[in-house]
């Protein structure tokens, strides 16, 4: 089993600010793995697949009285009918459990939770492994960026095809059809494949629409039901008075590398390939560290664009420059969103950077690190 001390750490402080915490994540990205390495002599585990089950948990208070430890872990707990009343129960008349739930999509996505435990509940969002982890999964940054970071998909010898289409179509039956009602696996998992093809771009609806032969309204719940499930992120712009910002258009990042390489058919991939990729893994980066935080990115209608921004305080903010190769990195649009926002820190993301370094560039002071020094 894959030891991944910075998850059970989220996990733990999560649990010091409310009973239950929300374990969310795509399919197959090690939900189940990481609730299995709690300890078994102060956790219980309770598979919701089993129908069994459900006749253990029908009155959750008897359950919980008899539960002989701490903490309890219910995985997959959507499969369970009535899963919002379990989870409260537990939370208002046992304020000593703790409560590890399961699922791939965020609480409220799912019709089964009429109570959404406003105040009970904390989120972990678990991405593809970190960069941080590799050591971990006896991977390097290559299979990363080509495998892409779900634990599967990682761990092998050669990139499977079949995984990624096994997992599109599991994907639709477990989660999409579940959750949404879709019914046409074909039209979904062809906008699915496209919007991998599109990752890390401006995605437009209407340009979608069209190259697809759907209509806008439905690539619009299309694109909702993947922003619920975690399978797409929205970045969108930042923006506060600068001449000729882009206000509106947000850019659209597929949840793995591997899926976007794959979408791409890349083999093996080449040093572009591999920039639109790093960009992916710093947003996971950023997902991770900080969760709840809004990352954005800055563009101009000149076409100069800042990665990543990150607003700080009342006037700051942070930006972030990824860089498969930090040599080549060029400061002039950087340059120009500092013109418009002089406070805050400037960092160029690159890998094999060692320890991370301050350095100025043409004016600029600029902290180059990997993901992994990220704070």
């Amino acid at each position: 089993m894959i030891n991944r001390p910075f998850w059970l750490e989220r996990v733990e402080q999560a649990w010091t600010e409310a009973p239950i915490v929300w374990l969310a994540g795509v399919r197959r990205s090690g939900k189940t793995t990481l609730a299995q390495s709690l300890s078994p002599e102060r956790s219980l585990y309770v598979n919701c697949d089993l129908p069994a089950t459900e006749d253990m948990v029908r009155d959750p208070a008897l359950f919980f009285r008899h539960c002989d430890r701490p903490v309890v872990v219910f995985d997959e707990i959507h499969q369970l009918r009535d899963p919002s009343r379990v989870l409260k129960i537990a939370a208002d008349e046992f304020p000593k459990l703790r409560v590890l739930a399961t699922g791939s999509s965020t609480l409220a996505a799912s019709r089964k939770f009429r109570d959404t435990l406003t105040g009970r509940k904390r989120l972990v969002h678990l991405v593809p492994a970190l960069a941080g982890e590799l050591a971990a999964f006896g991977a390097n940054l290559e299979r990363r960026l080509y495998h892409g970071g779900l634990p599967p998909a990682l761990l092998a010898a050669a990139k499977p095809p079949a995984f990624y289409r096994e997992w599109l179509d599991s994907f639709f039956a477990r989660d999409i059809q579940r959750l949404f009602a879709f019914r046409d696996i074909n039209r979904f998992n062809a906008l699915f494949e496209y919007v991998l093809r599109q990752s890390g771009g401006q995605l437009e609806v209407a340009k979608t629409a069209s190259a697809l032969g759907i209509s806008r309204a439905t690539v619009e719940s299309h694109f909702q039901a993947l922003e619920i499930t975690q399978a797409l992120t929205l970045v969108r712009p930042f923006h506060g008075g600068g001449q000729g910002e882009i206000v509106r258009q947000a850019k659209a990042y597929a949840f793995d590398t591997g899926f976007v390489s794959f979408a791409h058919g890349w083999d093996p991939l080449r040093p572009a390939d591999r920039g639109l990729l790093w960009e992916h893994l710093a947003l996971e980066a950023f997902q991770a560290h900080w969760p709840g935080e809004a990352v954005r990115y800055w563009r101009d209608k000149a076409g100069r664009e800042v990665d990543f921004v990150r607003p700080r305080g009342r006037d700051a903010v942070d930006a972030y420059e990824c860089k498969w190769n930090a040599a080549a990195f060029d400061p002039a649009a950087l340059k120009v969103f500092r013109g418009y926002y002089p406070k805050g820190r400037n960092h160029l993301l690159s890998p094999g950077t060692g320890r991370s370094f301050v350095k100025k560039v043409q004016g600029l002071e600029l902290t180059v690190c990997g993901l992994e020094d990220l704070e």
